[in-house]
């Protein structure tokens, strides 16, 4: 029986030793950022880059479209790979109504300096919206869509406004999670996953703090944050909210499909109207 013993110690040895590399390396399991920094002429003459200075003592550039007079701003927290510059299409469809966007770039990501992680992140979020506020564009007046990863940034920033009495017009949250420990323990179904997650980002526990309209956007074919975690998600939200499954969409591009695309259009036109005063 010394053979099964050494197998078995050998066995779980291993084991450990996986988890551990899993817990030291894992926001590079997390985070894909594409450092290039963007140009004014990559992303178009009608964006301005701006910079925002957060908690931390970071300088970050950003992109920045004002909106039309009376129309809302869109602030837009994206993905955990590449930079602002793949997101630039979700926003096509809302310029002819003189939607306003804030293009908000994380650390590490499109030439900023820092590593991403977690609080960083809700840093970066919150000079933004300060970076908006300081120039007339009140919460009330903006729109915060997370997609993917950035969906538990904006549903972090919506509960803080709200706990501040300052809700904002609208959330939309693109393909969400419940947490991002609930969405690694789905991909390492072998490893104790949810708990070795440092970065959490646990919508669950916030969402049901937003005092704003909610649009859920989610694809039925989503192999990376699975649709029973964005409904969950739904689920646990107050009213007034909307969930809307995209039968043939994957995780990425889901404003490519025309119900998604006018879904947001007609979430931002009512919820912009409907704002109420600070």
């Amino acid at each position: 029986m010394t053979w099964l013993k050494t197998a078995f110690i050998l066995i779980v040895s291993i084991y450990v030793l996986v988890c551990v590399i899993m817990f030291v390396l894992q926001r590079s399991f997390l985070y894909f950022p594409d450092p290039s920094p963007l140009s004014e002429i990559e992303i178009g003459s009608e964006w301005q880059r701006v910079s925002t200075e957060t908690a931390d003592g970071l300088t970050l550039n950003h992109f920045y479209r004002p909106a039309a007079d009376g129309s809302p701003t869109m602030l837009l927290f994206h993905g955990n790979a590449g930079n602002i510059g793949l997101r630039l299409e979700k926003f096509a469809s809302l310029e002819d109504f003189g939607v306003g966007a804030f293009l908000t770039e994380y650390r590490g990501f499109g030439g900023n300096p820092g590593k991403p992680t977690e609080q960083g992140l809700y840093a970066d979020a919150r000079s933004a919206i300060a970076w908006l506020s300081e120039r007339g564009v009140q919460p009330n007046d903006i729109v915060l869509y997370g997609a993917s990863l950035g969906s538990g940034v904006a549903t972090a920033m919506a509960a803080e406004q709200a706990t501040l009495g300052t809700p904002v017009a609208g959330v939309i949250l693109e393909a969400p999670y419940t947490s991002i420990a609930e969405t690694a323990q789905y991909h390492y179904p072998y490893l104790p996953a949810k708990w070795l997650a440092r970065d959490r980002y646990d919508s669950l526990n916030r969402i049901d703090r937003i005092e704003a309209p909610l649009l859920i956007l989610h694809g039925k074919r989503d192999t990376t944050i699975p649709i029973e975690l964005g409904r969950e998600l739904f689920e646990a939200a107050i009213e007034p909210k909307t969930f809307i499954a995209l039968p043939n969409a994957a995780h990425s591009y889901l404003l490519r499909e025309n119900a998604a695309k006018q879904a947001m259009r007609d979430f931002v036109r009512l919820n912009a109207a409907e704002a109420p005063s600070p």
